[in-house]
């Protein structure tokens, strides 16, 4: 059974209207960054506390923990699995080992990234760190962005601070539409939660493991054959992880009669824009918590019983309207999904990402994609693969056409 918290007020600002009086007073000077920045942290598994729990944490530190982004929570609903906030830039999950912060506008996530830690250690219960992704499309107007925000470079130098094994990608034309992406490399363990992880070859669940003092005295190519040896051999001990996926659909230049929908003048309620835009039909048998701003833009978590999650988030304004549309729901086929969503928004350009580990349905995502040259009236543009840190990530840009 699922919970339900709405502890916003008529005082809270919308997403759209949020950043519209620190952006200038006059109307010429709006603008809101609808372009999320996404950070999700797994925690390694703790032998030494099986009741390790992010969800431990109470509430008042997640308060002040979001002060630091720049945002707060105006809604909130939970079950067995999961639990859900909406805030007043974009959303938050936590689970017991996975937590997902989404946030659009100046928001700065990175700022939290520290404290997190601390609570993750001192009061979770969690000593590691088993992965990390940080990823988000390229800004509209990025020289309004605040520090460490202010570019990929910056977000990526502010990361390397923490992980000297962390990787930096950018997939689709960096001169138009691209997405970028940050994740540790998959060495062989975990992360230290509280301090920065080096160049350790051979480091376990359960600390560092030495090589035979024989094999020191070893030349140096015969020494690099048996570490990988070694560390070949300690993988294939290491059991498959969860299955994990995330979909995610970022669309722009939208058709204005749909966002006209998430604004007060067309709907008075959250529920309405809901129903009569179509949202509660994208994935049937989601609890929904959603959030219509005042003047505009509209937010919704959606949750199941089995964990999985479901999140919206709508900037109508015609001049920089985006939709970004998430989930983590398993399938081995996200055609009917993503006809479902752009059917729903009618944007003129999106961006699908899959980001799927060899044990999930949609590992075999990429070939799916690859055969979806065109959707409706959209076709595809761009289509790039990937294999980082244990997951296959496909990336495809698409446009409608004529364009």
């Amino acid at each position: 059974m699922a919970e339900t918290e709405d502890i916003s007020s008529s005082s809270c600002s919308g997403s759209s209207s949020n950043n519209s009086s620190t952006s200038g007073s006059r109307e010429d000077m709006h603008f809101f960054e609808g372009v999320e920045k996404l950070l999700e942290i797994w925690f390694e598994p703790n032998p030494a506390d099986q009741g390790a729990d992010l969800r431990k944490i109470p509430r008042p530190m997640w308060d002040a923990l979001l002060k630091r982004v720049r945002c707060e929570i105006i809604s909130f609903t939970r079950n067995e699995q999961i639990d859900a906030y909406v805030l007043s830039e974009s959303s938050m999950f936590v689970s017991k080992r996975r937590w997902i912060l989404k946030t659009c506008g100046t928001t700065t996530p990175l700022e939290c990234f520290e404290p997190l830690l601390r609570l993750a250690y001192e009061i979770a219960g969690y000593n590691e760190i088993e992965d990390l992704f940080y990823s988000r499309k390229n800004y509209k107007r990025p020289e309004l962005q605040i520090s460490p925000h202010r570019g990929f470079e910056e977000e990526v130098s502010f990361l390397d601070r923490y992980f000297d094994d962390g990787r930096a990608y950018s997939l689709g034309a960096i001169n138009r539409d691209c997405w970028h992406l940050y994740t540790m490399s998959r060495g062989g363990g975990g992360s230290d939660v509280l301090k920065r992880n080096s160049h350790i070859h051979l480091l376990y669940q359960n600390g560092q493991q030495e090589l035979p003092y024989e094999l020191m005295e070893q030349p140096a190519e015969q020494l690099q054959e048996a570490e990988l040896q070694m560390m070949e051999s300690d993988m294939m001990m290491q059991p498959l992880p969860d299955p994990d996926q995330t979909i995610e659909i970022l669309m722009t230049e939208l058709d204005p009669k749909v966002m006209a929908i998430f604004t007060k003048e067309e709907c008075s309620t959250a529920n309405e824009a809901t129903e009569k835009s179509g949202i509660h039909l994208l994935i049937p048998g989601m609890v929904i918590d959603d959030y219509l701003f005042d003047p505009c833009g509209y937010s919704m978590n959606g949750i199941s019983k089995s964990g999985c999650y479901m999140t919206i988030h709508i900037t109508p304004e015609p001049q920089f309207s985006y939709v970004s549309f998430e989930s983590n729901i398993a399938s081995s086929a996200y055609a009917g999904l993503i006809s479902r969503v752009i059917r729903t928004f009618q944007p003129g350009k999106f961006i699908v990402t899959v980001f799927a580990n060899q044990t999930s349905q949609a590992a075999n995502a990429n070939r799916e994609i690859e055969n979806l040259g065109t959707i409706d009236q959209w076709k595809r543009r761009d289509i790039q693969y990937s294999r980082v840190s244990g997951y296959d990530l496909t990336y495809a840009q698409y446009c409608k056409y004529p364009s």
